[in-house]
């Protein structure tokens, strides 16, 4: 299936006419504006829009992208990602790998003491992780894909307070990196394997969202301390593509820092929460 068409039709859906100042119509059988509607409010002709939909029209200029951008009412994010569909469309395949994190970086992660901190890549697998860090996780981070414990492990959905926002941001996150690496084959397999074994996973990827997090709320039902309610800040790696570090603390004289507290001291003497349920499957190394 073409992206950039199906991008545009899923955003075209969600659109209410009366937002873009078309009285609504009991007869409206279409969820969101019609493809005329579009064209006409975005100035391109209908039949040149509705090529675009059905992925036969190449090479729309920047000036129809941002009409287009403006009508949908994309916000910077997903205007970001749809100018990139349109230029992947006559690229070259753009691919991906995982670097080896760099001795400096790992160094920094174990500075980082009461705080859980990690590295991830693109596909949202753990490259490096402190000590706190492996016991969020109740295991050794590194190699876990978080999209794959997340919507296929008991252990995922145990450990996730919420996780309806965990699948959101998760599935939004591995759209924009399908828009950013389309020649990605380890990408690609993972999000096939998601879409195989996970229902929930496969009703998302349709709605064609994509998100990105730079900080937020992270909470946790973890099996040693029990509610863990964290502040996650993201920060990109310019020097290896769409890789990040995640570093999540508590405030001081707050519960979450003395379970935070707590967990170390687990860690420190060598005890280690047990997690039940089945083990996360190993597949290409995540």
């Amino acid at each position: 299936m073409d992206d950039l068409a199906d991008f545009l039709r899923t955003r075209r859906a969600r659109v209410r006419p009366e937002s873009v100042g078309i009285r609504p119509d009991s007869r409206r059988r279409v969820s969101g504006l019609r493809r005329e509607e579009v064209a006409h409010l975005s100035g391109v002709s209908v039949d040149y829009y509705v090529r675009l939909e059905q992925g036969r029209a190449r090479q729309p200029s920047v000036q129809v992208l941002d009409a287009l951008a403006r009508v949908l009412g994309l916000d910077d994010v997903e205007r970001e990602h749809l100018h990139r569909l349109a230029r992947r469309a006559v690229g070259e395949p753009r691919r991906a790998t995982s670097a080896r994190p760099r001795p400096g970086l790992l160094r920094v992660l174990e500075l980082i003491a009461d705080a859980p901190a990690f590295l991830i890549d693109h596909r949202l697998t753990v490259l490096a992780a402190n000590r706190l860090g492996d016991m969020i996780y109740s295991r050794p981070a590194e190699g876990l894909n978080i999209a794959r414990h997340l919507f296929l492990t008991e252990e995922g959905r145990a450990l996730f307070a919420d996780w309806e926002n965990c699948a959101l941001d998760v599935v939004g996150h591995l759209r924009l990196a399908a828009g950013r690496c389309p020649g990605d084959r380890e990408l690609a397999s993972l999000i096939g394997e998601l879409a195989m074994h996970s229902e929930r996973f496969r009703q998302l990827w349709a709605r064609a969202d994509v998100r990105t997090r730079t900080h937020g709320r992270k909470a946790y039902h973890h099996p040693a301390v029990g509610h863990l309610e964290l502040h996650q800040e993201n920060f990109a790696l310019p020097d290896v593509t769409g890789a990040e570090l995640i570093i999540q603390s508590a405030a001081p004289g707050t519960a979450a820092h003395d379970s935070l507290r707590l967990l170390a001291s687990l860690g420190a003497t060598g005890r280690q929460a047990p997690v039940a349920g089945r083990p996360e499957r190993a597949t290409d190394g995540a």
